[in-house]
């Protein structure tokens, strides 16, 4: 894979990076009109840490428990563990890696399918209760323990005893987690209520069988479910497979409705921003565009309008080509959860990202319909986001 095989991995760039590869398109000074948006906890900050597809489906499932449960008042708004969801992955990461003889890639990199298989079986734990910093800083930083971890599974998938493995790599590796994450608490307090992860979970209404993730490429049969053929996807879940247009109605629908989605996108586009931005930029009309703007701008001391940049088209062949050459892939994972139209009249999603309160718009981003439309990996969504006839399709209830 030409990028890294971490889903957030463009989250440890540096901001200098991003100011490089679009230092040629000029953007306007943007201003935007909020057409509907849903209700979002606070802006995460996953820092040097590769769990971008943690925070973000946690982020959707704290706005979930927040329709579910009726919830008004942002004070009460729920705060999930992170790093209980990071570790559960890992240890069961660990056991898939060993039995496949080290066949699997084994990184920080997961997808929102792994957040909902780890609830499903171990439950949600809030933040107040297990923060997974235990070594040293105030924010992730997990370099080193990635590096370890790795290490330790290369080494027992390589069965040095040469006939069978012992009954204590497992307790190794997860005292490792425990090490550098903390052990996690079988119960703790909420509220004045005790409650362990799984009856934690089913207080906060949050039934992982209720959620349905799509894709849209043409490579297997639309309305068929098939597992994305990306490394992150390690636990080989599975996507149903609709039309790029039936997706963005899905979507438009979903989130009108009142509804958010867990997105995994491709941010590798020089649309994408470190100012909130994501927009799917025709480079090569934006290169020859800049040219005569910097003329326009220097003929006079008159501030003057810089136009929207022109973007390519998006279509589903555009997004096939990209994931086939592998241009599209699991950048990152985000939360959308509203739209938006700027000065010009042009439709953006607003989306939560994972980089702290960063950027114009403090750690929001407005992504363009076009952008949405090509770069989407894939969605998740509440089922009953989902409309009728999809649902009568693919068999969901």
């Amino acid at each position: 894979m030409k990028k890294a095989l971490i889903i957030s991995a463009l989250a440890l760039l540096s901001l200098s990076a991003y100011a490089q590869r679009n230092d040629n398109i000029k953007f306007p000074d943007y201003e935007f009109t909020t057409i509907k948006e849903n209700p979002i906890t606070s802006v995460k900050n996953q820092y040097r840490s590769g769990t971008c597809w943690c925070f973000s489906t946690l982020g959707f499932l704290e706005s979930e428990a927040i329709r579910i449960c009726g919830i008004k008042d942002p004070a009460k708004y729920p705060d999930f563990s992170d790093m209980f969801v990071v570790y559960k992955s890992y240890s069961d990461r660990a056991d898939k890696f060993v039995r496949l003889d080290g066949n699997l890639t084994f990184g920080a990199g997961s997808e929102a399918d792994d957040v909902l298989d780890v609830v499903r079986d171990y439950g949600l734990v809030p933040q107040s209760a297990y923060n997974g910093f235990n070594y040293g800083t105030e924010l992730p930083e997990q370099s080193e323990l990635d590096a370890v971890l790795k290490a330790y599974v290369q080494a027992v998938a390589k069965n040095p005893n040469r006939n069978r493995l012992t009954t204590a790599w497992k307790r190794g590796f997860d005292g490792i987690l425990n090490a550098y994450l903390g052990e996690i608490p079988e119960e703790f307090t909420v509220d004045g209520r005790k409650y362990d992860a799984k009856s934690y979970r089913d207080a906060m209404k949050i039934n992982p069988d209720n959620y349905v993730t799509l894709t849209s490429y043409t490579h297997h049969p639309f309305y068929t479910a098939f597992a994305i053929e990306v490394c992150d996807n390690w636990r080989w879940d599975k996507a149903w497979n609709v039309p790029i247009d039936e997706l963005m109605n899905i979507l438009d629908a979903a989130l009108n409705n009142g509804y958010t989605a867990a997105w995994g996108a491709d941010v590798s586009d020089p649309g994408f921003t470190r100012d909130g931005l994501a927009i799917l930029v025709d480079t090569e009309a934006a290169n020859a565009a800049s040219t005569d703007i910097d003329r326009l701008l220097g003929k006079s001391d008159e501030k003057k309008e810089i136009p929207a940049p022109k973007e390519k088209v998006a279509t589903q062949e555009s997004r096939q080509i990209g994931f086939d050459n592998k241009t599209i892939t699991d950048d990152h994972g985000m939360q959308i959860f509203g739209i938006a139209r700027d000065q010009f009249g042009n439709k953006y999603y607003m989306v939560k990202n994972s980089w702290g309160e960063t950027g114009k718009y403090k750690g929001i981003w407005y992504a363009t319909e076009a952008y949405v439309r090509n770069q989407t990996l894939d969605l998740v969504f509440h089922k009953d986001a989902l409309p009728k006839d999809l649902k009568n399709k693919i068999g969901v209830k």
